[in-house]
């Protein structure tokens, strides 16, 4: 099916932190080159504590740039691009008008604003329907963010043509079209499983119009066309389709080729993920963990993604970088982990709970703050610090782990991209020895994943086995036993500390 003359796929993974674009060879399936605009994190606004928004022009602005230094390199390979994908944050609004000009900024993934307001609609409509259907409850999620828009600003409610999730914004501002996908609306808990269709009950309760909800487009197809206009401001000629588009996490396990009942991918960027995949129509009882329709999903031959999150991971790091070790100096995260590894496992007593941004699914949509626990100042230093909270982070994912397993979900080997927290030795021995779980790396990331689901869109790759043909195995991490009782002590004093947290949250 490929083609022999040379071309290429252009992918773009829209993060809330940066942009990253890459260019992946169609033959060798390769990567040829990929650029992140901005050098540092981009901003994100909390006009209202628990509150995190982000300006979706500001998305734009740095896809163009990520896509301009890549054209100042590979200009020619550029030219010969036969498909774009689309990789971007969750759970995030974009409201726009007739004119497709944005009406507020967006209500991103780790914004706790719309707690309540899930919390008494799924009281309302009652697990049968919230679960049995949505297979979640309504949560913090898209839908409940749109309702808090209604309720709390009117004019803008009033204004609205047509709402997004981040990755529908871009793929409006490359084509002019304005659509979405079934595995999209599902992450804003939007999609009625039971009934193959909009979530009408939910979207009656809220009492939000459904001629807000774009068109349904499949997740691999011609989801539109590069205007002129765009392809002006990218440098990339005009026409080229837009084939894929998929939310991070599901796009993760994709682009791992993680596609079957019983694989899992995990990945710790900007919130730590464990996601595995099933056939099963299943849900966690306390809804500690989200099931969506997977990027390979359809009414025939369903697979759902069951996704167990932490939010504070990515901004846990930066804030450490900018706080603990000083924004100004010249420690960079490779730094950080060489000072995390100078402390022992377990930190030598000091926990960190990585819970400072906002609600936690995983924790009951709890939101119980980050904490520092057990430093002696005689005896403790930067590096226990870093390591306790690089450990943090993977005690959360091991509890996550545990919800999963309660499932059913044999967990014995899961894959990850070496790429952002699995490039620190101490996180990933620390993940496998907790978890128990063997840990395969892979040359990859959200966007090499973007452009091969592009190719798979567009018709380029014949199927799935042709677009992973370039993805190799680039490492592995298997338990220790003589390092596994260690953490385990380490992860039982963590939990314990975390209960003693959610036992305090409850009291209030």
């Amino acid at each position: 099916m490929i083609d022999s003359s040379e071309g290429y796929l252009l992918g773009y993974d829209l993060g809330s932190s940066s942009i990253k674009a890459s260019l992946l060879s169609v033959n060798s399936g390769e990567v040829l080159a990929s650029a992140t605009s901005p050098d540092q994190e981009m901003a994100m606004e909390a006009p209202q504590d628990g509150w995190a928004e982000q300006d979706p022009e500001m998305w734009w602005e740095h896809l163009v740039k990520a896509t301009q230094a890549l054209k100042a390199k590979h200009g020619t390979a550029l030219s010969q691009v036969k498909a774009i994908g689309i990789s971007y944050q969750m759970h995030g609004l974009v409201l726009v008008d007739q004119n497709h000009q944005v009406l507020r900024p967006s209500i991103i993934w780790c914004d706790s604003r719309a707690v309540k307001i899930g919390r008494e609609a799924s009281q309302a409509l009652g697990d049968k329907y919230s679960l049995g259907h949505l297979l979640n409850s309504p949560g913090n999620f898209t839908a409940s963010k749109l309702k808090w828009v209604k309720e709390n600003e009117p004019d803008i409610y009033k204004r609205i043509y047509k709402m997004m999730l981040p990755g529908d914004y871009a793929a409006m501002k490359l084509t002019g079209e304005i659509c979405t996908t079934v595995s999209g609306l599902s992450e804003g808990i939007m999609w009625d499983f039971r009934e193959q269709s909009l979530a009408g009950k939910l979207l009656e309760y809220y009492g939000i119009n459904p001629d807000f909800i774009p068109t349904v487009v499949p997740t691999f197809a011609d989801q539109g066309n590069l205007t002129k206009e765009s392809a002006d401001h990218l440098g990339l000629p005009a026409g080229i389709p837009v084939a894929y588009r998929a939310g991070d996490q599901p796009n993760n396990a994709w682009s791992l080729n993680v596609l079957e009942p019983g694989e899992v991918a995990t990945t710790a960027g900007t919130s730590g993920v464990i996601y595995g995949v099933s056939d099963q129509l299943d849900y966690d009882p306390q809804s500690r963990v989200n099931t969506f329709a997977h990027v390979n999903y359809s009414k025939q031959d369903p697979r759902y993604g069951i996704l167990a999150c932490v939010n504070g991971t990515g901004i846990q790091n930066s804030w450490l970088k900018n706080n603990l070790v000083g924004g100004n100096s010249n420690i960079d995260y490779e730094a950080m982990n060489l000072l995390a590894a100078q402390a022992p496992i377990g930190s030598a007593g000091v926990t960190v709970l990585p819970f400072g941004n906002g609600a936690e699914r995983t924790l009951a949509n709890a939101e119980i703050d980050a904490h520092i626990h057990g430093i002696k100042f005689n005896n403790h230093s930067q590096s226990h610090i870093l390591r306790a909270a690089q450990e943090g982070i993977v005690f959360a994912l091991k509890y996550s782990f545990d919800i999963l397993q309660g499932m059913g979900m044999q967990i014995r080997k899961v894959k990850a991209g070496r790429a952002n927290m699995f490039l620190s030795p101490i996180f990933r021995e620390a993940f496998a020895n907790t978890t128990g779980a063997e840990v395969e790396l892979y040359n990859t990331d959200g966007s090499v994943g973007a452009a091969r689901g592009a190719g798979v869109g567009a018709g380029v790759y014949a199927d799935f086995k042709e677009a992973f043909a370039g993805l190799k195995q680039v490492g592995e991490v298997v338990p220790e036993p003589e390092k596994q009782s260690q953490y385990q002590e380490a992860y039982e004093r963590w939990h314990t500390l975390l209960q003693q947290h959610l036992a305090s949250a409850k009291a209030l």
